[in-house]
């Protein structure tokens, strides 16, 4: 079957490389100035005008790094007579999941080098070459340090040429560097589990969502027994409709978009483990990894108005605390560091 369809592997290994895309944060068109710098690198290496690093899950393709001619005389790759043949400064940072030549080389585990993509039959027709003139192109597997292909490295010119054995090596050496990057953040995602197990014992429920989706990164054992359980990465408002109904939802909409906790005071709800309604009061703090990134998630503390006891800490002073160990962590999944920073 894979002789016959050569992206069959890319679409059963899809699943796989969303969930370890999610997990490490990186299942987002997002810019990163990590990523948009080594693709600028492979650019010079290579004196290539086009580069990428294309992070790909079972549904689309994400350049969190890129590297793209503007037409201007100041642009630092010389891209040698081959001409510009429009300016690509303003390409978006996302694509279907099996254009161009990318999957291929996650379906290969290989890398794939184009000399002069009309030379291939079943590469000539590829979008492309008619959405961007590309005709050559180096792709090299992006493999993180449990060796699962994550995507791409790239570069492309709008003209034939050779990839030699020197440009191929220095490629797989350049790509081969991000490695220390995934490594981190699965040692950032470590601590957070050490600081999630201690919120598995807390008496009042926690979760902890990401992105304006919220998706659930993390809940703990009383938010399940309370309002219900959800699967870890699933869209939080549809898993629990019962707080949406409420308003919770929308606190954390509140608290996402503004960057300030917010709070909803009063909400009457009949939590699974009572045989009464309840009166619950709900803290939404935006959480961040790293003083003055942008906050990507969201911290949610539900305490019974019915006088429980939760230890000293108010839900204020709670969230206040995890946001401060958040912090402390440095970037992690829920950062998203752009270009500068």
């Amino acid at each position: 079957m894979d002789a016959l369809d050569p992206l069959e592997p890319f679409r059963r290994s899809g699943p796989q490389r969303t969930r370890r895309l999610t997990i490490l944060g990186l299942n987002a068109p997002d810019a990163e100035a990590t990523f948009d710098r080594v693709a600028g690198l492979a650019a010079r290496l290579t004196q290539a005008p086009l580069a990428m690093v294309n992070f790909i899950s079972a549904e689309r393709q994400m350049f969190r790094g890129m590297y793209v001619p503007t037409a201007s005389p100041e642009d630092g790759v010389d891209v040698e007579g081959g001409g510009i043949p429009f300016d690509l400064s303003t390409l978006g940072r996302e694509a279907p999941g099996e254009y161009g030549f990318c999957p291929h080389v996650v379906a290969q585990r290989a890398q794939l080098a184009l000399h002069d993509v009309f030379d291939y039959p079943r590469f000539k027709g590829n979008p492309l070459v008619n959405d961007l003139n590309v005709r050559s192109y180096l792709g090299t597997p992006l493999l993180d340090n449990t060796g699962q292909v994550l995507g791409t490295v790239c570069v492309a010119d709008f003209r034939p040429r050779v990839w030699d054995d020197q440009i191929m090596n220095s490629m797989q050496e350049l790509t081969a560097t991000l490695q220390s990057e995934f490594k981190l953040r699965d040692s950032l995602l470590a601590q957070q589990q050490e600081l999630f197990a201690v919120f598995d014992g807390a008496l009042f429920p926690i979760m902890l969502t990401e992105g304006p989706d919220h998706l659930l990164r993390y809940a703990n054992r009383k938010q399940g027994e309370a309002f219900g359980m959800a699967p870890q990465f699933s869209p939080a408002r549809e898993a629990l409709p019962g707080l949406d109904q409420v308003g919770v939802f929308q606190a954390m909409d509140d608290a996402l978009r503004r960057g300030q906790p917010t709070r909803l005071p009063k909400v009457t709800l009949s939590p699974y483990d009572s045989k009464t309604p309840q009166d619950f009061s709900f803290m939404c703090t935006p959480v961040r990894t790293a003083p003055g990134a942008p906050f990507k998630g969201v911290l949610t503390v539900a305490m019974s108005i019915m006088g429980q006891a939760y230890g000293a800490d108010d839900p204020q002073t709670f969230a206040a605390n995890v946001q401060g160990r958040f912090e402390q962590m440095g970037s992690g999944p829920f950062s998203d560091r752009s270009p500068g920073q």
